[in-house]
C-alpha cells in the first residue's frame, strides 16, 4: 500500500492531508474548551450549533465552489482555502462571544468544503492507475481514522504543559504546512481537461458536461449529474448506511458507556478508538480484498451489516446488567468501524469509474453535499430519538434505515446494464442477467445517464475482437 508514496506529488499531498488533519483534531478538542469557557454548562448547546453549521455549509458550500472550480487552477484553490483555515484558527484564541464563534466556525467549514472535493478530485490525475488509485484511498482512509485517535492523545499531551488556547497555533501550523506542500508540487490540471474530452467525435458531449456550463446551472449540475447515474446513487445510498451507523457512535457512546454501562469517563475514549480501530485495520487490509472481490460485493455486503450491527446493538441496549456488554459493545463499535471503512474507501473507485474525468469536480463536489445531507438526517434519530424514547428505539430505528438504504443500493446497482466493478483490461465485463457476454469497448463515455457507463482504460494494446 505504501508503494504510491513514491510518487512524489502523491506523496507531498497526502503529507499535507495528514497534517491539516492533526490541526482540525486539535481545534476540535480546543473548540470544545472554549465552548465550555464561553457558555458553561450550555456548552453542548454551544457545541450542537456549531455541527450543524459546519453541516450546512459543506451541503450548501460545496456544489457553489465546484461551479467556480474550472476557473481556478486547482493548486490555487488548495492553497487558498488553507490559508482560509488557518486566518479563522488565528482568530479563534480571542473570541469573546458565542455569535463569533458561530461566524468563524461557518467561515472555516466553508473552507474545508472548498479544500475537501477539490483534493479528492486531484487524487485521480495524480494516480491514474487502478491499483495506485485504490491504495491512496486506503492510505486517505487511514489517515483520517488516525486522525481520530492521534489528535486527542495529542491534545491531552499539550494541555499538560499549556492552555487549551494553544492548540488553535498547532491547528494554524498543520494548515500552513499543508498550503506549502501544495505549493511545492505540479498539479496536472491540463491532464484532466485532455481526458474529459479525449476526442473530437465527442464535442458535442463534452459541450454539454458539467465543465461547459454557466455558474449558475454548474452549481446544481454536479448534483444532478450525481443523481443520474445508478451507481452513484447507490454510492449515495451507502453513505446513508455509514451515517447511520457513525451518528449512533457519535452522538451516543457517551450515553451507552457513562449511563447504560456505568464505566469511568476515562472508557469513553477507549470505545470511540475501537470504532476507529476497526476502520483502520480495513484500511490496511482493503487494498488485497479489491484486488479479488468485486467492489459491488464488498460495499453491499458492509451496508446490510451495519443493519446487523445495530440490531444486535439494540439487543445489549435492551439486556440486564452483566459485565459481558462492555466487550460486546467494543466490539460492536470495531464492527461499525470496519463496516464503514468497507464502504468509504472502495467510494472513490465507484464515482471514479462512472462519471468523465471533466466532471469529477463538480462529481466529488455532489458527493460531499449529498452526504453531510446524510449525516443531517442521521444525527437527529440518533440524538433526539434516543433522548425521547430511549437508546434501543434510536437503536433499531437507525437500523431500520441502514437496512432501507442497503435495500435501495443493490435495487440502483440491478438498473444498470452491466457490472459497474472495475476489471483488468483482459478481463470481460460480467453481463447483466439478460445480456450476453461480451468484450468491454475501451472508449469514453462523455453523458452519463441511467445507462451503466463502462469505465475507459489506458493501455497499450486495443482490446481482442
Amino acid at each position: 500500500m505504501l508503494s504510491v508514496l513514491r510518487n512524489r506529488t502523491y506523496r507531498h499531498l497526502f503529507v499535507a492531508q495528514v497534517v491539516a488533519l492533526a490541526g482540525t483534531g486539535l481545534a476540535t478538542v480546543a473548540l470544545g474548551l472554549l465552548a465550555y469557557d464561553l457558555a458553561g454548562a450550555d456548552a453542548g448547546s454551544v457545541l450542537g450549533t456549531a455541527l450543524a453549521i459546519k453541516m450546512v455549509a459543506y451541503v450548501g458550500i460545496a456544489p457553489v465552489v465546484a461551479a467556480l472550480a474550472h476557473r481556478i487552477p486547482r493548486r490555487r484553490l488548495l492553497v487558498a482555502a488553507d490559508l482560509a483555515r488557518a486566518g479563522v484558527a488565528l482568530a479563534l484564541p480571542f473570541v469573546g462571544s458565542v455569535w463569533q464563534v458561530y461566524l468563524l466556525i461557518f467561515v472555516l467549514q466553508a473552507a474545508s468544503a472548498t479544500f475537501t472535493p477539490a483534493f479528492q478530485s486531484v487524487i485521480p490525475d495524480v494516480l491514474p492507475e487502478e491499483r495506485d488509485y485504490t491504495r491512496a484511498l486506503s492510505l486517505s482512509r487511514l489517515a483520517y481514522d488516525t486522525e481520530t485517535l492521534v489528535s486527542p492523545v495529542l491534545a491531552a499531551a499539550l494541555l499538560a504543559l499549556v492552555g487549551y488556547r494553544w492548540l488553535f497555533w498547532g491547528t494554524v501550523i498543520g494548515f500552513l504546512a499543508s498550503a506549502v506542500l501544495v505549493v511545492s508540487v505540479v498539479l496536472p490540471g491540463a491532464v484532466l481537461a485532455a481526458r474529459g474530452n479525449p476526442d473530437p467525435a465527442a464535442g458535442a458531449a463534452g459541450a454539454r458536461s458539467v465543465g461547459a456550463r454557466s455558474v449558475g446551472a454548474r452549481s446544481l449540475a454536479g448534483i444532478r449529474l450525481f443523481l443520474s447515474v445508478p451507481r452513484l446513487r447507490a454510492l449515495l445510498a451507502l453513505d446513508l448506511a455509514v451515517a447511520a451507523g457513525g451518528a449512533m457512535v457519535i452522538v451516543n457512546t457517551v450515553v451507552y458507556v457513562r449511563e447504560e454501562l456505568g464505566r469511568p469517563a476515562g472508557d469513553v475514549p477507549l470505545a470511540l478508538g475501537a470504532y476507529g480501530g476497526g476502520s483502520m485495520l480495513v484500511a490496511l487490509l482493503l487494498p488485497r480484498v479489491l484486488d479479488r472481490v468485486a467492489d459491488r460485493t464488498v460495499m453491499l455486503s458492509a451496508a446490510f451489516a451495519v443493519a446487523g450491527l445495530l440490531t444486535a446493538l439494540a439487543v445489549v441496549a435492551t439486556a440486564g446488567g452483566g459485565a459481558w456488554r462492555w466487550p460486546a459493545l467494543l466490539v460492536l463499535w470495531a464492527g461499525l468501524g470496519a463496516a464503514g471503512s468497507l464502504i468509504l474507501t472502495p467510494g472513490g473507485r465507484l464515482l471514479r469509474s462512472a462519471v468523465p474525468s471533466a466532471d469529477l469536480p463538480a462529481a466529488f463536489a455532489a458527493q460531499f453535499s449529498l452526504t453531510h445531507v446524510c449525516w443531517l438526517l442521521a444525527y437527529p434519530l440518533a440524538g433526539w430519538l434516543g433522548a425521547t424514547a430511549g437508546l434501543p428505539a434510536a437503536t433499531v430505528a437507525l437500523a431500520v434505515l441502514a437496512l432501507a438504504s442497503a435495500g435501495l443500493a443493490t435495487r440502483a446497482w440491478r438498473t444498470a446494464a452491466t457490472v459497474a466493478d472495475p476489471v483488468p483490461a483482459t478481463v470481460t465485463v460480467r453481463p447483466h442477467r439478460r445480456q450476453a457476454r461480451r468484450p468491454v469497448h475501451r472508449r469514453p463515455l462523455h453523458a452519463p445517464s441511467g445507462r451503466a457507463l463502462v469505465r475507459h482504460h489506458h493501455h497499450r494494446h486495443p482490446a481482442a475482437p
